[in-house]
């Protein structure tokens, strides 16, 4: 038997099990790998890991955990291993984890066992939803500043190398908190001078970190019995509405077609949608697995130059969906996304544009859903005083083209969209004008790259924003009117003296992404330097309306931990 290719082959399967490219069915098991029956059957109940011991641990029953880890992992008479008993975690914190065992302790694991293992453990040791929602950022891939307020300085211990979010996605034992520190700093070395110590007497930065995590994210908590408890397969197939915002392409609009797969956590989809700005259509055709009753983790177009992770959050009532779907080297492109469940009625999904300025005569304004008038009545469609509806023109049920007027005198503010006995909170806003301009995000990241390391790009818009009733800016009463037409470019950003950033970072397109320069000493430049730097980007709007944001173009990330990228031959990464 080739072991190395063996060891690759458990190595990609770990990445790709919780995209759902490839499934299989598990075997000498319930339908669902590590699904509860109904009743929760005792054995799936954590139970108390030693006399005098109040931390409890989770009975492993899966075969194939059994055979392919107890070499390390030690099995007691309850059936608990050593370290995988005692921890809970997402789908890509169990990936992470098998990965690491494959790549660093010579696991022999094949492919579908691989994804056995993850979706076992995923199910019995995940998360409960409200555990989960403070870190979705992570396993959605957003590139935030997310701030922990619970204690700044534990924060400032974990994030010298991951996001703080790599750590609330997990619940453990105390003595798995202290065990991971260890294994942090075996694996780690560097990580004592990077935050783990001080020096000094008295307790370090560890050891406090130690104390407010095992107290913060124990192994056991009511919402997780709460959920697991209940917890089952959700039944999704039918007609969804979809809605999203993609950076730099405006917001989306369409359906998904959701259809059942070979086991009752496994779904095919088919989803349509338009971008309403360009008018660009769009086909997806994708597959997915839903762990722990909720978490949807799938990939469509596999394969191709356009596939797209799927990473959403099914609500309680199985009407919902919401998370967002990526790509890139960085997964900095893709939309935000909410799933709606289409029933019996129209489902309105948005309007676009979203902002129809007071005084306005005939403007077009679309309608999107499912299930909408196929030979609409002006008449049904109510926005509330002063928006007058002149004429609507439908089609296939999931647009309607309206012809509007807004009184010169209108309030300014939202409007509530009424049609088919259904509604949509502030479904445009009427406004007197484009006040203020606001550039997203803010504070930019992108990475040089194109020749020993893939590009990060970076996606602006240019919000516009009404001061609202007030007339002041920057209070609540603002209104925000969404992407506005806007002319780009940048500007230096002062950092160092004789500052030349602008010439030599990467361009600005006129949709406004950014795409850096190659990775790489320049020799045009002065002291040979990389083509990294700062600059503005600015964005006018007509009349000399301007409004900027700052744009960091930095080095490539040389050692990724991403769960989901592939390994590279002969590169060991946990």
């Amino acid at each position: 038997m080739n072991h190395g290719a063996s060891r690759q082959s458990a190595l990609a399967a770990a990445g790709l099990a919780i995209g759902a490219a490839a499934i299989v069915a598990a075997r000498a098991a319930p339908a669902v790998p590590g699904m509860p029956a109904s009743p929760l059957p005792a054995s799936a109940a954590p139970v108390q890991a030693a006399a005098g011991d109040d931390d409890a641990g989770y009975p492993i029953e899966h075969e194939i955990i059994i055979r392919r880890c107890q070499r390390c992992h030690e099995r007691d008479d309850e059936g608990r291993m050593t370290r995988i008993s005692y921890e809970r975690k997402t789908p890509e914190g169990w990936q992470t984890s098998v990965r690491r065992m494959v790549a660093l302790n010579d696991v022999s694991l094949g492919p579908d066992e691989a994804r056995e293992v993850v979706r076992y453990l995923s199910n019995r040791q995940g998360l409960a939803p409200e555990e989960l929602e403070p870190g979705r950022f992570e396993v959605e891939r957003r590139l935030i500043e997310h701030v922990y307020e619970a204690d700044r300085d534990v924060e400032n211990t974990c994030i010298q190398c991951h996001s703080m979010g790599r750590v609330i996605t997990q619940r453990r034992t105390r003595e798995e908190w202290e065990l991971l520190m260890a294994t942090h700093r075996g694996l780690y070395p560097l990580v004592d001078f990077q935050g783990f110590q001080r020096g000094g007497d008295g307790p370090q930065p560890v050891d406090e970190a130690i104390d407010h995590l095992s107290e913060a994210f124990p192994l056991e908590t009511p919402e997780w019995s709460a959920w697991s408890a209940s917890m089952r397969a959700p039944r999704l197939a039918g007609t969804w509405a979809l809605a999203g915002f993609e950076p730099g392409k405006g917001r989306i609009f369409g359906t998904v077609e959701i259809t059942a797969g070979d086991a009752p956590d496994e779904f095919r989809s088919q989803a349509s949608y338009t971008y309403a700005e360009s008018g660009e259509r769009v086909s997806r055709g994708g597959q997915s697995i839903v762990y722990t009753g909720y978490q949807w983790r799938g990939r469509s177009n596999p394969g191709g130059a356009d596939e797209l992770r799927e990473v959403m959050t099914v609500d309680r009532g199985w009407q919902r969906m919401t998370g967002r779907w990526f790509s890139g080297a960085y997964d900095e492109f893709g939309p935000d996304v909410t799933l709606t469940r289409a029933g019996g009625g129209p489902v309105v999904s948005g309007v676009h544009p979203p902002a129809v300025r007071a005084g306005s005569s005939s403007a077009e304004v679309r309608v999107h859903g499912v299930g909408l008038p196929a030979n609409p009545d002006p008449a049904e469609f109510d926005f509330g005083p002063g928006v007058r509806v002149e004429s609507a023109a439908g089609g296939d049920g999931s647009r309607v083209t309206l012809r509007v007027s807004v009184d010169e005198g209108a309030a300014v503010g939202g409007r509530d969209l009424f049609v088919g006995g259904v509604s949509l909170a502030d479904a445009i806003q009427v406004h007197d004008g484009v006040d203020r301009l606001e550039v997203t995000p803010r504070a930019g990241m992108a990475r040089i790259g194109g020749g020993a390391f893939p590009k990060g790009y970076q996606a602006y818009d240019a919000i516009g924003w009404d001061d609202g009733p007030d007339g002041e800016p920057n209070t609540e009463d603002d209104l925000r009117l969404g992407r506005v037409p806007v002319t780009w470019s940048m500007e230096e950003y002062t950092a160092t003296f004789d500052d030349d950033d602008i010439r030599y970072v990467g361009a600005l397109g006129p949709d406004g992404i950014f795409t850096p320069a190659i990775d790489g000493p320049n020799a045009d430049r002065a002291g040979n330097r990389n083509n990294v730097g700062d600059v503005w980007v600015v964005a006018t709007h007509e009349g000399g309306l301007r409004a900027r944001a700052h744009l960091i173009v930095t080095v490539p990330l040389y050692l990724k931990f991403d769960p989901w990228q592939g390994v590279p031959a002969g590169r060991l990464v946990p």
